[in-house]
């Protein structure tokens, strides 16, 4: 029986080599160079443009989970995170609903309905006396603001009377609106929220 010796390879041939280490180098750079890029623009604070709240961003949220609301009955008005309800909570000065009062109530309340079937995971918890008409009613619960919400909210500023805020379903603040905000804004963080699970 005849066997037929082994080739020996044949030596690589060295454009080959440079081509296969060229491809090499532009693979490592386009994967470790977007990460690198990546983590830059992360630690510098940058975020897309759509990705940016119109209200102010707590940091950190201020925590109410042991400060529910009162409700007008004097009941507390409890969180319930398991059924994934976000309130907008808005503290009114003493006294009557004013016009402007009045305007941030119909604005308030067309973002309500604007929620459509998402609705029912957006409650308004209205800290102050109601207005008397413009805002619909089924979307407002009327409450007392414990004082540990004042304590423990950002200071008032003069020229913010009628604050607005985000609560997640457990009860910690995470948006702050000014008195006057552009309503359109708090419809937008809205839908954004109410798309997370």
């Amino acid at each position: 029986m005849n066997r037929t010796p082994p080739v020996a390879p044949a030596p690589p041939d060295g454009r080959n080599v440079r081509a296969a280490r060229r491809v090499m180098l532009i693979l490592f750079a386009l994967f470790f160079g977007g990460a690198l890029v990546a983590g830059l623009l992360r630690f510098s604070g940058w975020q897309p443009g759509g990705s940016k709240a119109h209200g102010t961003l707590l940091q950190p949220a201020v925590d109410l989970r042991d400060a529910p609301a009162q409700g007008a009955d004097g009941e507390p008005h409890p969180w319930a995170p398991a059924e994934r309800v976000w309130r907008v909570a808005v503290l009114l000065p003493p006294g009557p609903c004013d016009g402007e009062c009045e305007t941030l109530a119909a604005g308030v309340g067309k973002v309500w309905e604007l929620m459509g079937h998402r609705a029912d995971k957006v409650e308004v918890l209205w800290a102050g006396a109601l207005p008397a008409a413009g805002a619909p009613a089924r979307a407002f619960v009327q409450v007392e603001a414990p004082d540990a919400w004042r304590e423990r909210l950002p200071p008032a500023a003069a020229d913010d009377p009628m604050p607005t805020y985000v609560i997640d379903p457990s009860g910690f603040v995470v948006l702050h609106y000014p008195t006057g905000f552009d309503i359109a804004g708090l419809r937008a963080d809205l839908a954004t929220l109410l798309k997370l699970k």
